[in-house]
């Protein structure tokens, strides 16, 4: 087998003949030769002509062939052992999918609503400004994930094996090409279809769903080698397993006050804090494009990173040709986030710039112990709320911000609660602030054009993570002294993303059966 790469211009998709004589050259045979010929990988690359580069796998006549990917078979699980998932995000839904495979019985408890009752609530969110706590961006079938572009960026196996995670959504109606594009992306229009077809097959092989449960106790009953969880709702309805896998994202603080009431073991874990910077679509594209973009292109995107004061401010959760939205969880704070359709079609690109928080950053916090930073993300997130008493976002041009001087007027923005002009120095706390206002010039020396009053820097992107990890033993990955539970995906401080969640969540559902 041999691996090579081959570039084509971005109009032009490459026939198997065409392939198979790229091949046949790179391994210097002749075209009768090559036997297979499968495509790996393709990114575009703008540093000079613009086209897409293609990475080829290839193999000639009597060598071994490369096996295609095929996914394990679900199973009917209807009078299997049950397994509690707690939460209905991509770490909960893969873990239920791997349970299927395993033979296991999925009992998904959500505290919010199905994808269809959720999208009415993100609706109302926007419009009218009603929070409604257990159903919005973050909370309700599908995760925050669902309504944020569907990145699947990450490619590295070290977590397992991403395959199964990009068959499975294509399995369930994603576009094929996410096994291909380097920055594969799914678009929060689609997403709420494949999710909802993979609810379908979850019950139509014998597992359960269970929508408007909020999970307010657990108790975990042992005699001898006998354990048994019971999961208790706020509607008194209650749910008995030997294993849980508790999946709950990173917005879930109730979880956590409730294990430190329980006295359970928890850790405070660094997140990162900042802005969401939104620019012209078109300015971005002729950045990255130098000029040379053309409709037909897919729009630019960016990443970047600088260190100021010891510390990285980089960019997150990019959407190009997306929009910001309100991802509060609760009335009396601003939350944002940003999210993109398949077509990445609006007229704005949108990202987070974002500096890490530590524990040692917030010391009038040391009161709250091991959730400090969770207190500290709180009170900041009631404090933006405050400025305007409304979702209406703080708002300053990018030259302003970093010259402390208010914006006396500010561009349009995709945040449709709408904007309020503030001088952002005065909301952010001065470690965050004085790092991202030295960045913003930096970064325009990768990217000229990105310094400019033309961006909108908006308060606050303060959900890059959870601010609190909960402790699992690495060989079982059961809470360290909590026998049955698995902490599992963002929620746990285990991942980062759609895919690594869902890994995660798959690992855990492996690592049931092993230890059961």
């Amino acid at each position: 087998m041999k691996e090579f790469e081959i570039t084509y211009d971005l109009k032009h998709v490459p026939s198997h003949e065409e392939l198979v004589t790229a091949a046949a050259r790179a391994m210097g045979v002749t075209p009768k030769s090559v036997s297979q010929v499968i495509v790996l990988r393709r990114s575009l690359d703008a540093r000079n002509n613009i086209v897409y580069r293609y990475r080829i796998a290839a193999t000639v006549t009597n060598e071994d062939q490369i096996q295609s990917y095929k996914l394990s078979e679900y199973k009917n699980v209807t009078n299997a052992e049950p397994v509690i998932i707690i939460g209905c995000g991509p770490a909960g839904m893969f873990a239920a999918l791997r349970l299927l495979m395993e033979g296991k019985k999925p009992v998904i408890i959500e505290r919010g609503k199905d994808i269809h009752a959720r999208k009415y609530d993100i609706a109302l969110l926007s419009r009218e400004q009603f929070v409604n706590e257990n159903s919005n961006y973050c909370f309700g079938e599908g995760g925050a994930g669902t309504f944020s572009d569907g990145k699947l960026f990450t490619r590295s196996n070290k977590r397992g094996d991403i395959r199964e995670v990009l068959h499975q959504f294509i399995n369930f109606g994603a576009p094929e090409n996410i096994l291909l594009d380097a920055h594969p992306h799914i678009g929060s229009d689609i997403l709420p279809g494949i999710v909802e077809n993979i609810r379908n097959c979850i019950i139509e092989h014998g597992g359960e769903y269970h929508f408007n449960s909020q999970v307010v106790d657990m108790i975990l009953s042992e005699s001898g080698k006998n354990r048994e969880w019971k999961v208790i709702c706020s509607s008194g309805e209650y749910f008995c397993a030997k294993n849980v896998i508790l999946a709950t994202g990173h917005s879930a603080r109730d979880i956590y006050r409730m294990f430190t009431n329980k006295g359970w073991a928890l850790e405070a874990k660094g997140f990162a804090l900042g802005v969401r910077v939104e620019h012209p679509q078109s300015l971005i594209n002729k950045i990255q494009y130098g000029g040379k973009y053309q409709p037909f292109m897919p729009p630019a995107e960016y990443s970047l990173i600088e260190q100021v004061e010891g510390r990285g401010v980089f960019s997150f959760c990019m959407c190009p040709g997306g929009i910001i939205v309100p991802s509060s969880t609760s009335q009396g704070e601003v939350v944002l986030n940003g999210m993109s359709n398949s077509m990445r079609n609006s007229q704005w690109a949108n990202a987070g710039i974002v500096c890490s928080v530590e524990p040692g950053d917030i010391p009038e916090y040391d009161k709250s112990g091991v959730l400090a930073l969770l207190d500290f993300q709180q009170a900041l997130e009631k404090n933006i709320f405050n400025y305007s008493s409304s979702l209406r976002a703080p708002a300053q041009r990018m030259i302003d911000f970093c010259r402390r001087n208010i914006s006396h007027n500010l561009p349009k923005s995709s945040y449709m609660p709408g904007t309020v002009s503030a001088p952002l120095n005065e909301i952010l706390p001065e470690f965050v602030y004085s790092r991202l206002r030295v960045a913003f010039p930096q970064f325009n020396r990768k990217m000229k054009g990105y310094y400019t009053d033309e961006a909108l820097l908006l308060a606050c992107e303060s959900r890059t993570s959870s601010p609190v990890r909960i402790p699992r033993d690495p060989d079982t990955m059961q809470h360290i002294t909590l026998t049955g539970l698995y902490p599992c995906g963002e929620g746990s401080g285990y991942s980062g993303g759609i895919v690594s969640s869902a890994i995660d969540g798959i690992n855990c559902a492996e690592m049931i059966s092993r230890n059961y």
